[in-house]
Order: structure tokens, then sequence, then C-alpha cells
């Protein structure tokens, strides 16, 4: 209640001034007023498509004298409407048969047949198993619900360190944020106008960096820490037979990834294909039913509803902004600044990596890429390589306490113990990621060779 009244006190005080005329110039009031609106809403527990749409509204009443409402219903049609966004729903319902149809649980178990002995065990198995499920449903939170109701019990009277398995579990979650068919890519390709075949094949090699990096941590962790007691060598011919539980996600892989980096197929016919491949091995494996697909389709179309209300929300507010020019202001006042750009760069890092710590990963995107991303190009930064930097920052954001989305799915999937273990556990993962952050800006073209 605090929270909402000092909002109003805010926005009555704002409006007041501009009203009166006392205001200052109008290219500085919009952004102070931006700011202020956003944190009594933030604060208020608002829901993030309502904070842009009211941001949107009321900065254009308040400093527009620009009809511009008679655009609204332009703007929302044409957001909802491109073609690019239609890769997300199939995408997502190609995640929620998955899911349901037991191709994770074979993915996992095969894994684990050739890393059981490596230093760390299991762990290497959350890993590479996330990483390979991420190839095929393209969101974190899937990714991680997945992974992690097929793990845990994988665990239960082991004598693995519980922080160090919530943690690996938590990191290799994050990873379907970065790994192509990433939904997060498909945004931030909707709201800069790029290509998002150009964006997966940029993803590729940070997503293979990261991947690499936990598993450093994980080896390391393993070497300090041997093996559980009654680990034993398992013949070539099990590991061989076991191996063809991998076939289906490779094949999906092949069909949604290798159809785009072939040109045989945009991202959207691309989702399409893995939708259909999904439901076949859901019928190999017995699992495809009415239910099943309704359950899949219902869960899909809920996560499409309320991204597409969050996007059309940014949208507007993009189109306010742009109409009074706040976001051509602020990248020549920065590019106009005395120093290097690769310190607005980094103080740009930092920005995301703090509002990480309170933000939900896909509400910075929509949130902020409309002010940044000209001041990004102004600085002369490739808008491939800055879309591959801002997901791999997201994924950051998803395990950085206290707000770490995929740390509370983990947390719900596991039911007991605090959540301050999964804390704990993810720090040393959370070293992998910034050590990425670190090379990414430091040799760009890890995003740009495939370019």
């Amino acid at each position: 209640m605090i929270a909402v009244a000092v909002f109003i006190l805010f926005l009555i005080a704002f409006v007041w001034l501009s009203i009166s005329g006392t205001a200052p110039d109008v290219s500085i009031w919009p952004i102070i007023g931006l700011c202020l609106l956003f944190a009594g809403c933030f604060a208020a527990g608002v829901y993030i498509a309502a904070i842009l749409g009211v941001l949107g509204v009321v900065t254009g009443f308040v400093f527009s004298n620009r009809p511009f409402y008679d655009f609204l219903g332009s703007v929302a049609w044409t957001t909802s409407s491109d073609y690019v966004l239609i890769a997300l729903p199939l995408f997502l319902l190609m995640g929620e048969l998955l899911l349901r149809s037991g191709v994770s649980q074979k993915l996992y178990a095969a894994v684990n047949l050739w890393l059981n002995r490596v230093p760390g065990g299991l762990l290497h198995t959350n890993i590479v198993a996330c990483a390979a499920f991420s190839a095929m449903s393209g969101s974190s939170i899937a990714t991680a619900a997945t992974m992690g109701s097929v793990a845990l019990p994988q665990f239960e009277g082991t004598s693995y360190d519980r922080r160090m398995v919530l943690g690996s579990l938590a990191a290799g979650g994050a990873l379907g944020s970065l790994i192509p068919p990433s939904t997060i890519l498909i945004i931030y390709a909707l709201l800069t106008n790029t290509s998002v075949g150009a964006l997966y094949a940029a993803a590729l090699l940070p997503a293979l960096l990261v991947t690499a990096l936990c598993l450093g941590a994980i080896f390391l962790h393993g070497l300090r820490n041997p093996l559980p007691a009654g680990t034993r060598r398992l013949p070539l011919t099990m590991k061989l037979r076991g191996t063809l539980g991998i076939l289906p996600t490779v094949i999906l892989i092949l069909l949604v990834l290798g159809t785009i980096y072939s040109g045989l197929a945009t991202p959207t016919e691309a989702a399409a294909f893995g939708v259909v491949g999904a439901m076949i091995f859901a019928a190999i494996g017995g699992e495809l039913t009415l239910k099943m697909v309704n359950e899949s389709a219902v869960s899909a179309a809920r996560t499409t509803a309320m991204v597409g209300l969050i996007l059309i929300a940014a949208f507007v507010l993009n189109y306010v902004l742009t109409s009074l020019r706040v976001p051509q202001s602020v990248a020549a006042l920065i590019a106009g600044l005395p120093v290097p750009g690769w310190v607005i760069m980094a103080a740009i890092i930092l920005v995301y990596l703090a509002m990480g710590t309170i933000m939900e990963g896909f509400s910075m995107v929509v949130t902020t890429i409309p002010v940044i991303f000209p001041v990004v190009t102004q600085l002369g930064y490739d808008p491939i390589w800055f879309g591959v930097m801002v997901t791999l920052l997201v994924e950051i954001a998803l395990i950085t306490p206290p707000d770490g989305t995929v740390m509370y799915v983990l947390q719900g999937l596991r039911k007991t113990g605090p959540i301050t273990d999964i804390f704990s556990g993810v720090i040393p993962f959370l070293g992998a990621y910034l050590i990425a952050v670190a090379l990414l800006l430091a040799f760009p073209s890890v995003a740009l060779v495939f370019q």
C-alpha cells in the first residue's frame, strides 16, 4: 500500500508540473517520468504488461500533442500479426509435447551412461541433458521444469552435494534462453527488426562456450570431491544400446536447427516441423493422447497470451517514446560522452546484471531494448552480437538471487529444504556465466564467426 501511495504521489506531481508549464525540457521529463512510473508500478507489484501499457499511455498523453491514441489499434495489430511471432507458440507447443512424451527421461538416461565416471558424475549429465533439451524446447522454464523432474529423483540417497546438484540444474535450465531455438532471441528479433536465423547462428558458439564453462566448474568440483563409492564401469555394449534413447533428441534437433541453418526452412516453418516431430515421437512412445495434446496446447496458449500481451504493451510504449525522440536523444547523449565505447557497453552490462536481481529476464528485454538498442548501434556494435549478449545476461538473471525464476521452479519441484541451497549452489555457475560475458565482450567474433 505504501508503494501504491508513493506511486500516486509521483504521478500527480509529474502530471501537475507538466500541465502547469513549470517542467523543464520535454526531452528530459519523459525519461524521469518513466523511471518514476516504472519504479512505482514495479514496487506495487503490478503485472509487467500493465506497467508497460500505463507507461506508454500516460507518457503519450502528458508529453505528446499528437493524437497517438488513434494509432494504438494499428500498433497492437501489427505487433500481434507479425509472421516471426508465429514461431513462438509453435516452439512452446513443441516443448510442452516433449515435456509429456517421455523423451526427456530417455535423453537423461542415455547421457548418464557416458558421463557417470567423469569427475562430477551425474552433475555433468545435468548440464549436457539440459543443453540437449534446450535445443528442442527453446525455453529455460520448460528445460528446468522437465529436466529437474527427471534428474532430482536420481540423486536421492546418494552422497552428492545437494547444493551442487541444484546449482547445476539451475545453470543447465537457464541454457534454454540462449541455445536455439531460443524464444528470447525471437522476441529480440521482433523488437529490433533483425534476422532470427542470424541470431540463432550467432548464439551457437556462445551457447557451447557457456556449456563448456559449466562443465569445467563441475569437473573442478569433482576433482575435489571424488565420485560416490559404488560407481561402476559400464560395458561399451550397454552404452551403445542405451544411446538409442538419444535418437529422438538428435532427430528433432536436426529437424529444427538443421533446416534453419541449411536454409531449407524459416524458423517459423522449422517450429512447425518440430511440433509434428514431437507428436510422432510421443505416438511412438505410446504417450500421444487427446488429453495430452489438449494439456500441451492449453499450456502453450497461456504462455503465448502472456507474452503477446507484454509485447503489445511494449510496442505501444516504444511507439510513444520514438515519437518523442527519446531513444534518439539518449543515443546521441551517450555517444557524445568522452569515454571509449567499450566503457559504455560495460556500464550497460552492469545495469543488466543489476536489473537481473529484481526483474525476470523477459521483462528486462521488452522494457530496455527500445531505449538501449539505438545506443548500442550508435556506438557501432553489431546488433546480432548484442542480441546474443542480452540473451546471455537474461540467462544470468534467471539464476541470480533473489528473483531467479529458474531457481523457484526447481524449489517447487524439490518441495523440501530451503531455497538458500539453490542460491549457494548456483554461485560457481554464475562465475562461469560471467566469464562467458567477459569473453564475449573481449572477443565479439565468437558470436559473429558464422555471419
